[in-house]
């Protein structure tokens, strides 16, 4: 098998002699998948269950430091998107006034309950009637109405969506009620929208918290994700399903969420069969129906009969020389014309170029899956030939590596599109720096893909049938390969992480690349 080479040493791989001892080859084992150490973001799952404690101790935390009833609470994390951290340094830098004031809590210096005041009879200041005392109530900023008016209110903002902030009635009041007023309330009239209060204002602890997001499973595993660190970060959740946790989208590292985003419209909306069209197509100037030139003339005659100048749309009569088109002239020379089509030119062809390796990735990705089945049974005949070697994960790990690069690989194309396509998201780059970042990206994603390709061919071997000493020399070439293909990713991500993503207008990461592959999200403990 022939070498793949590179300039790094560490990203070679080299073809070994059957004489090699396999002593040597331990410690590479050892580095590709014992030693790979890196300090990750705490990650864990939040269930159905667990999803009230995780609530609680947020909420402990600031009753605790605050002296605070449970719903001013609420309402301060709520406010402040459940970030403990940024309510603290509010605290500290601008006072408890300042912030109680900003998330709408009344000071408990105030809490003292109006109604004790009222007479026997109080008039609502909303339906301008004359109450009973014992049918007013007072929220915490002192102001009161009947309790017909609170609960037609507090139904209202749950209907609209505003459960978690529902604000004081009275005019230029940005108080917020007490949420156990509004259960009560709302709970004798209709039941069930009290439940759904409740679950509007335990769910604001992922539905406001930058912390916190759902699993975008389908069907929906009712599973959440926090991340302690402010990082862009992939994850799994224990479904199993990995995920981008910055933009919710299938894990797609090395490419940018922005970049990722514009790639998958692109592909899903057909519009590169649209910029074919707007290339090789004009509307008549008529029906308004394309037309697609079958000749060399530039006189093009409609189905409904309207000819038409190809050159720049405009309608004409039916006779023409070579030099002359009746009732038309297409006058001056139009080079921003020129300039659009052949950019749409270019751009189809990129796309295709980009867009077929990318598809050629995936799709071997897919067979490539199928190999685990494959793999199993040949452990199994090993297995039956050799009882007292079990050792063989070094098969299943290297399928692990295979799959990962892969999907690196195919990521990378649809970075590279836009990377160095003409979208302006680089600064300030001369066409020489941008035509230097293209050849070293090139050459490394080239190393890569030869690589990949090479363990591919080795994991599909009929290795079962080897005999012992051959079948020592294909477990040395895996694990070297694995070890090759793990550092030239390492240094793909470095090389965008770098030098390439440093260089885009907008601000943007990528998650780091991990040797183990995407963060396993854990169980909360309750």
């Amino acid at each position: 098998m022939g070498d793949c080479t590179n300039s790094d040493d560490d990203s070679v791989y080299h073809d070994y002699d059957s004489g090699d001892d396999e002593d040597q080859y331990v410690e590479l084992q050892r580095l590709e998948y014992d030693t790979f150490i890196s300090k990750d973001p705490v990650i864990t799952v939040i269930t159905k269950e667990s999803l009230l404690a995780a609530q609680r101790k947020d909420l402990s935390n600031v009753m605790e430091v605050l002296s605070l009833k449970e719903h001013h609470a609420r309402t301060l994390l709520i406010h402040y998107c459940w970030d403990v951290d940024k309510l603290l340094a509010i605290l500290v830098e601008k006072g408890k006034d300042e912030l109680y004031r900003k998330a709408g809590v009344t000071s408990v210096e105030h809490d003292n309950p109006a109604s004790s005041k009222l007479s026997s009879m109080v008039s609502c200041n909303v339906c301008i009637e004359e109450v009973p005392a014992d049918n007013v109530t007072t929220m915490d900023c002192g102001h009161y109405f009947c309790n017909d008016c609170w609960t037609e209110h507090f139904i209202v903002k749950i209907n609209e969506g505003q459960s978690r902030r529902i604000t004081c009635m009275e005019y230029q009041c940005d108080a917020i009620c007490d949420e156990e007023k509004v259960r009560t309330l709302v709970n004798a009239r209709d039941p069930n929208l009290a439940e759904k209060f409740d679950r509007f204002l335990l769910e604001s602890y992922i539905e406001d918290n930058r912390k916190v997001k759902w699993c975008p499973s389908v069907p929906h595993c009712g599973n959440a994700i926090r991340i302690e660190d402010d990082v862009v970060c992939e994850v799994q959740c224990t479904c199993g399903v990995q995920f981008c946790f910055n933009c919710l989208s299938e894990t797609h590292s090395p490419c940018p969420c922005f970049m990722w985003a514009l790639w998958v419209k692109k592909c899903q909306d057909d519009s590169e069969t649209l910029n074919y069209i707007s290339f090789h197509t004009k509307h008549c100037p008529k029906c308004h129906k394309l037309v697609e030139k079958n000749g060399g003339c530039n006189l093009v005659n409609c189905i409904c009969g309207q000819p038409f100048c190809w050159l720049c749309g405009e309608a004409t009569g039916r006779t023409h020389t070579y030099a002359f088109i009746e009732g038309h002239s297409c006058g001056r020379f139009k080079e921003e014309t020129k300039e659009k089509n052949e950019r749409a030119k270019k751009d189809l062809f990129r796309h295709i170029h980009y867009h077929n390796r990318y598809k050629a990735h995936m799709d071997s990705l897919k067979l490539e899956m199928k190999l685990q089945t494959s793999l199993e049974g040949k452990i199994l005949a090993l297995e039956e030939r050799d009882s007292t070697n079990r050792e063989f994960d070094w098969l299943t790990k290297g399928l692990f590596r295979l799959s990962r690069s892969r999907k690196i690989l195919a990521y990378s194309y649809a970075f590279a599109f836009y990377m160095f396509g003409e979208e302006n998201f680089n600064r300030n780059l001369s066409a020489e720096e941008k035509l230097i970042k293209l050849n070293l990206f090139e050459n490394q994603q080239q190393q890569l893909e030869a690589n990949v390709e090479v363990l591919s061919s080795f994991l599909e071997e009929p290795f079962d049938t080897y005999p012992s000493h051959k079948l020592m020399l294909v477990k040395i070439k895996i694990l070297d390969l694995s070890r090759t293909v793990d550092n030239i990713c390492k240094k793909l991500y470095e090389c965008i992480e770098n030098d390439l993503l440093s260089s885009l207008l907008k601000a943007s990461g990528i998650a780091s690349y991990k040797s183990t592959g995407v963060n396993k999200a854990l169980e909360l403990a309750c």
